[in-house]
């Protein structure tokens, strides 16, 4: 007696789908916005009381436009990034950004409490950068 081992041919589709790889993605994907994030908002973790203005409508940045973040604490403390720098070094530590071919434009983030002296030292070093591009940060009120 001749046996066949010949299985019968299923033609059905295979309804089962294998998330495993779309897991792994998600949790990749997980991983870069964590580490991401803090970096993002590194300029907000230095305590600034910021200046109050009104409400008003804002226009969107340029997506290419590279930004670096100038603060002015209330005891007179300038941090270049988030790096001290003192007012007399500012003119020096800007230097590098002035010799880039696009320099960045730089967001004061200044003090409500600071004084006015330390905001001109700030832009001084900055006009004797020709660093002329500038923004201040501040928060709305309610008026």
């Amino acid at each position: 007696m001749a046996r066949t081992f010949k299985r019968p041919r299923s033609t059905h589709p295979i309804s089962e789908l294998n998330v495993t790889n779309l897991i792994d993605v998600a949790f990749t994907l997980l991983i870069i916005f964590m580490i991401a994030t803090p970096l993002i908002q590194q300029e907000q973790t230095i305590p600034v009381n910021l200046p109050v203005e009104s409400k008003s409508q804002q226009s969107k940045p340029d997506p290419d436009t590279k930004f670096e973040t100038i603060t002015i604490k209330a005891d007179g403390t300038c941090l270049l990034g988030a790096r001290t720098v003192p007012l007399t070094r500012m003119k020096t530590a800007l230097a590098t950004y002035a010799a880039e071919a696009k320099p960045p434009v730089f967001r004061i983030r200044m003090d409500a409490a600071a004084t006015a002296q330390q905001f001109i030292g700030v832009m001084d070093a900055l006009k004797q950068n020709n660093l002329s591009k500038v923004t201040f940060d501040t928060q709305t009120g309610g008026r």
